[in-house]
C-alpha cells in the first residue's frame, strides 16, 4: 500500500501535467513548477543514490518506489521551459532557448535513463542499480554541465 500512494500520486502528477504549460499563468509561475519537479526527482534520486553508494543499507522496495517516482517526474520539467521563462529565479542558462534541439536529445537521454534505472531498482539487484544510477547521474551532470548556472 506504500508504494501505490506516491505511484498514484506520480501518474496523477503526469496526467494533469500535459496542458500544465497553458496553466502558466506567469513565467515565473513555470519556473516555479519545473524547480519543485526537480526538487522531487533529486530527492528520490539522492534516496537511491545514498544506497548505491552504501551510504545506507540497500532497501529494494524502497530504492524501486523511489525510482519509480523519478521515472515519472523526469517526464514533468520540460513543458516549464517556454518563452519568457529564462528569467527571475532561475539557474537555467540562455543555451536552452538557443539550443533547443541539444536540450530536447538531453531530456530524452534522462528519461530513457531513468526509466533503465527504475527498471532496475525493480529487479531488486544491488549491482544492477548502482549500475542504472551510475549512467542515469552521468546524464543529469551532462545537462546540468551544459544548461544550469552554478
Amino acid at each position: 500500500m506504500k508504494i501505490a500512494a506516491p505511484i498514484a500520486l506520480a501518474v496523477a502528477i503526469a496526467t494533469l501535467s500535459a496542458p500544465a504549460f497553458a496553466q502558466f499563468q506567469k513565467p515565473e509561475d513555470a519556473v516555479k513548477y519545473r524547480k519543485a519537479a526537480f526538487t522531487v526527482m533529486a530527492s528520490h534520486f539522492g534516496r537511491i543514490g545514498a544506497m548505491a553508494n552504501g551510504r545506507v543499507p540497500f532497501d529494494a522496495k524502497a530504492a524501486a518506489e523511489s525510482a519509480a517516482i523519478v521515472e515519472t517526474m523526469s517526464k514533468l520539467p520540460w513543458e516549464a521551459f517556454g518563452a519568457g521563462t529564462d528569467k527571475g529565479d532561475t539557474r537555467a542558462l540562455p543555451a536552452i532557448w538557443t539550443e533547443q534541439a541539444k536540450f530536447k536529445e538531453g531530456s530524452d537521454k534522462l528519461q530513457a535513463a531513468t526509466a533503465q534505472l527504475a527498471a532496475a531498482a525493480k529487479t531488486g539487484n544491488l549491482d544492477s542499480v548502482k549500475t542504472a544510477f551510475g549512467a542515469a547521474g552521468q546524464t543529469c551532470k551532462a545537462c546540468h554541465d551544459a544548461y544550469r548556472k552554478d
